[in-house]
């Protein structure tokens, strides 16, 4: 009966743990009693609208307690939590509703005008469910305060394999229609452990909980890992720089997880130079490659600031680095965690040699039962056991892990292949630099040549002629770019990570 119900299990061990502290209002502490008592309610509430096992119960929200509590009440019911990305178009969280038709639609207040224009799509068979009273898309919605008068006691115990899905969360990727990743109960509890028992998380930590839930890294870096060892989140409606001084400050933050984005805009804000590290443990950058600037500023602070690197359909977390490896194996990721295989394979299915570049391959408990209602793409994903991630990396003669970059992303000028993650971490380390982008475009004689665009450091600008002069120095020539484009900022998919496609669009290539 506990297999789903991991706040129940929890707070018999630890009940007077703080489990989470609500950033959202007033930074309230809740215990793992208190929490799960929310989530029971929360789980007997979705039962009477008709959430059962194998359902779907759809959320769209901001990082609020109220969606973690969602989270884990669909655990205790065997149903499915479908994350819906709040950056969507109305059209696409329309497709994505009525492809996974789930039960009932859980909304915060700031997509009101989202749910009604779900119902004039023709979906309005689907049980809304408002978190805040006065923000019904519609009179006959129903609450969630309703859950208040329904008790704290346990729904009825349901029998749950380690097969048996549990979250529904699409794909971060930058190219083509998000696609939903199974995540099973044996998967997030996979992870949480790999997690756990590979990067050495205790009951006493803590962490700033900012990532977007309805994306792995807010769920699976270190939420689902932390309730397995009984630590603290603490819950942020989003990424505000100096809310998370504050907390490093005054919460005893011993963790923290972010994109590289983050990390940059920590680094420029006027308290960076004054802030206290000294009990942070493990600061680890996911979701792109990090600019080696970043690395460094961090060290010079006494950080073991590394990089990690995981996906939707493994985890995410897959990679661990030792602390006193980060500066002799900079830009490593490491070893594999405790329950997780991986190898490099060149195009033709052969294991590829120390610091040859190949796809890499993962295999897992922790590696997700597949995409739903695609099988097809399914089938291509996962083959004999393996996730072909379409990631490049390497292995160097000491066994560390590199990513070289997307398969996809590899531009070949003149028959070589430049890997643009090489060249934007040469050209971020230029000290006018902010944030680069490499992407390729067409060139009638040597099919495609590189384009770099820039956004330049505050009171900054980059000179090209400079930039182009300061790469030649460390990248060889065919790996330069041809072009530098200035720009204010570089769009971003919902994950943080740089949307090249839409960087492709604006530049032209088809």
């Amino acid at each position: 009966m506990f297999l789903g119900d991991w706040l129940g299990r929890r707070a018999l061990l630890t009940p007077d743990k703080v489990a989470l502290i609500d950033a959202t209002r007033g930074n309230r502490p809740i215990t793992y009693r208190q929490w799960n008592q929310a989530a029971n309610r929360s789980a007997q509430l979705l039962r009477t609208l008709g959430a059962d096992k194998g359902d779907l119960v759809a959320i769209l929200a901001h990082n609020c307690v109220e969606f973690l509590d969602a989270w884990f009440a669909c655990g205790k019911l065997g149903a499915i939590l479908q994350t819906l990305n709040w950056r969507l178009t109305p059209r696409e969280l329309v497709e994505l509703i009525r492809d996974a038709g789930p039960k009932v639609l859980v909304h915060g207040p700031e997509f009101v005008d989202q749910v009604r224009g779900l119902r004039e799509a023709g979906l309005e068979s689907v049980t809304r469910l408002a978190l805040d009273a006065d923000a019904r898309a519609f009179p006959n919605d129903r609450c969630h305060d309703e859950r208040d008068g329904l008790g704290d006691a346990a729904p009825p115990p349901v029998e749950l394999g380690w097969d048996d899905p549990w979250v529904l969360c699409y794909t971060g990727g930058t190219t083509g229609t998000s696609k939903g990743a199974i995540l099973t109960h044996g998967n997030i509890t996979w992870n949480a452990i790999n997690t756990v028992v590979s990067w050495g998380l205790t009951p006493d930590d803590v962490t700033v909980l900012n990532a977007p839930l309805f994306h792995t890294g807010g769920l699976n870096v270190f939420t689902a890992p932390l309730v397995q060892i009984g630590g603290t989140s603490i819950v942020c409606r989003r990424f505000e720089p100096d809310q998370v001084f504050d907390f490093i400050r005054e919460a005893g933050v011993t963790i923290f997880f972010g994109v590289p984005f983050m990390f940059q805009a920590l680094q420029q804000h006027p308290r960076w130079q004054s802030a206290d590290f000294s009990r942070l443990k493990l600061v680890i950058s996911g979701g792109a490659p990090c600019p080696p600037t970043v690395y460094e500023r961090f060290w010079e602070r006494g950080v073991a600031f590394k990089s990690g690197y995981g996906l939707t359909e493994a985890g995410p977390n897959t990679f661990w680095l030792p602390d006193e490896d980060v500066r002799r194996k900079a830009g490593s990721v490491g070893f594999p965690l405790f329950h997780v295989d991986v190898k490099i394979v060149d195009g033709g299915g052969r294991a590829c040699g120390p610091d040859e570049v190949g796809e890499l391959l993962i295999r897992g408990p922790h590696v997700c039962a597949g995409y739903w209602k695609r099988p097809e793409e399914t089938a291509q994903a996962i083959r004999a056991g393996w996730l072909h991630t379409g990631d490049l990396a390497r292995r160097d003669a000491e066994g560390y892990h590199y990513i070289v970059g997307r398969l996809k992303d590899v531009i070949i000028s003149g028959g070589e292949n430049i890997y643009p993650a090489e060249v934007e971490g040469v050209l971020a380390a230029h000290p006018t630099v902010a944030e680069v982008a490499l992407i390729g475009v067409p060139d009638d004689r040597w099919g495609e040549t590189p384009l770099a665009v820039v956004v330049s450091r505050p009171d900054q600008e980059v000179e090209a002629d400079e930039l182009l002069a300061f790469g030649s120095l460390r990248l060889a020539r065919y790996k330069l770019p041809r072009r530098v484009v200035l720009v204010d900022f570089l769009p971003r998919t919902a994950a943080g990570k740089i949307d090249k496609a839409e960087l492709k669009k604006v530049y032209g290539v088809p």
